[in-house]
Order: structure tokens, then C-alpha cells, then sequence
């Protein structure tokens, strides 16, 4: 099963692409979507589109890697859609609630940009080495390392952080199928059988993110970790190609922003 956070091996443009270019290119997108206008929409859709088919990456292995953000995304949706004032399309009497019209629109749109801002991460992840994405944090980090900013460190967490992603989204799948063998079922009853069904894996899975720690900090530590300068078994250098994405990246931005002044 593809987990979000999981590198994916390929031999793509994308794959072989600096990852510090790939990083900037995530943050500038991020930005983008965050003020995607609704013109700016398709235009974004299409250029995610395109990078998961340019990565070889099919949509099954972005559907397994964005299910476990799919509850969240409804949420966000349906907590818009009923909470927006503005014109009725359909009541839910004898509740206080309405179906409007701008709250579905607005329901959709944060959902898509939910949905657009995890995906470029998980894109990222998809393509990108664990130890080169760390050169890449480090590196796009080191000139605040002047200012006393622990770069190295920062870039480490981040790695760690969404290595762990897929590593805590696979304990948890072990522990439910642990308890289902057991007689636990967690689609039976209302509900509030099924919220007390899924709190019952909160505590296991838990303690075993918590076990995961204690083994990498061991390992980490009979590693000869230290803070401290240290050295990269690849230095990065940027290449034609690199550049050549970058600039492709923001004569994609330019674009996107000129379509509010033309339309």
C-alpha cells in the first residue's frame, strides 16, 4: 500500500531534479493555491495533473496516498457547506441549518485547496531521496545559519517528520487489523459505537509511535550522532536542467497571477 510521505523510486525528470528546486517550487505552489482564484483553479488542477503523469505515478498510488487526509477533507467540506450563510438551496428543518449556495461553492474550494496543498507534499516526498531532502532543507536553510539558526537540525526534523508519516499510518493499519482479528468491529452500531470503536486504537498506537522514537533516538545515538557542521556524502550542484524547471516553474506562477489582471 502507498502511504503519504513515501518515497516512490523512478528514474523521471522529476525524480532526477535538485531536490532544493523541488522544494521552492512546493512553497511557491502552496502560495498559489492558498489565493487560487477560481480561473486559477484549472489552471493549477491541470499543472499537478501534469507533474503525477510526468512522475509516472499513477492515480491509484495518489488515491492510497491522500486517503488517509479524505475524512478531513469532508469535514472541512461539509462544515462549510452547512455553516455558510447566504442564499438556501435546500433546508434541514426541523434543524437550523440550510444548504446554501455559497456554502457549497466555498465547502468545494477549501476542500480542493486542502486537497491541492497535500498533494504537492506528497509529490515531493513521492520523488525525492529522505537523505536528499534533507541536503535540500539544509542547504536552502544555511545562509539563516549565520544568524544562529540551528539548519542542519531544522532540516532534520522535517525529514523525520514526514518519514514518520507513513511509518505511524502503517502501525496504525497493523494495530486495526490486530483488532479485527480479535472480534473488534469498527463499522458495526451507530455512531457513537463507531467513534468509542476507533478510540480504541488511539492508546496502541501511541505507545507504539512512542516505542518508534526510542528505537531511532537508540539508533541514532550508537550512529555517533552530534550536533554540530557535518559533511554530505553528495553535494548538491544545480544543473541546466535544474534551472530550466526552475524558470519553467515561475513562468508557470507569472501565468497564473497574469490571469487575474486579464480576467
Amino acid at each position: 500500500m502507498i502511504k503519504l510521505g513515501q518515497y516512490l523510486p523512478g528514474d523521471t525528470l522529476f525524480h532526477r531534479l535538485d531536490p532544493r528546486v523541488k522544494i521552492a517550487s512546493v512553497v511557491v505552489l502552496s502560495f498559489l493555491i492558498l489565493g487560487a482564484t477560481a480561473p486559477e483553479i484549472a489552471l493549477l488542477s491541470a499543472f499537478l495533473a501534469a507533474v503525477v503523469l510526468g512522475a509516472r505515478l499513477s492515480l491509484a498510488q495518489v488515491a492510497a496516498a491522500l486517503r488517509p487526509i479524505a475524512f478531513f477533507m469532508a469535514l472541512l467540506f461539509f462544515v462549510h457547506l452547512l455553516f455558510t450563510e447566504g442564499k438556501p438551496l435546500l433546508s434541514l428543518a426541523p434543524l437550523p441549518l440550510a444548504i446554501t449556495g455559497e456554502g457549497l461553492a466555498q465547502g468545494a474550494y477549501v476542500a480542493w485547496q486542502f486537497a491541492g496543498l497535500v498533494l504537492g507534499g506528497a509529490l515531493l516526498t513521492m520523488t525525492t531521496l529522505p537523505s536528499e531532502l534533507v541536503a535540500g532543507i539544509e542547504r536552502l536553510l544555511r545562509p539563516l545559519a549565520k544568524a544562529g539558526v540551528p539548519a542542519q537540525e531544522i532540516a532534520l526534523m522535517v525529514a523525520m517528520a514526514l518519514r514518520f508519516m507513513p511509518i505511524i499510518l502503517e502501525e496504525y493499519e497493523r494495530i486495526r487489523m490486530a483488532q479485527t482479528a480479535r472480534g473488534a468491529d469498527f463499522r458495526a452500531g451507530g455512531l457513537s459505537l463507531r467513534v468509542r470503536a476507533a478510540a480504541t486504537l488511539a492508546v496502541p498506537l501511541l505507545l507504539a509511535s512512542f516505542r518508534r522514537a526510542d528505537e531511532l533516538a537508540l539508533a541514532m545515538e550508537a550512529r555517533g550522532y552530534r550536533r554540530g557542521p557535518r559533511t554530505q556524502l553528495r553535494e548538491l550542484k544545480l544543473t541546466g536542467r535544474d534551472i530550466a524547471a526552475f524558470a519553467a516553474m515561475a513562468a508557470f506562477s507569472l501565468a497564473v497571477l497574469g490571469t487575474r489582471v486579464i480576467l
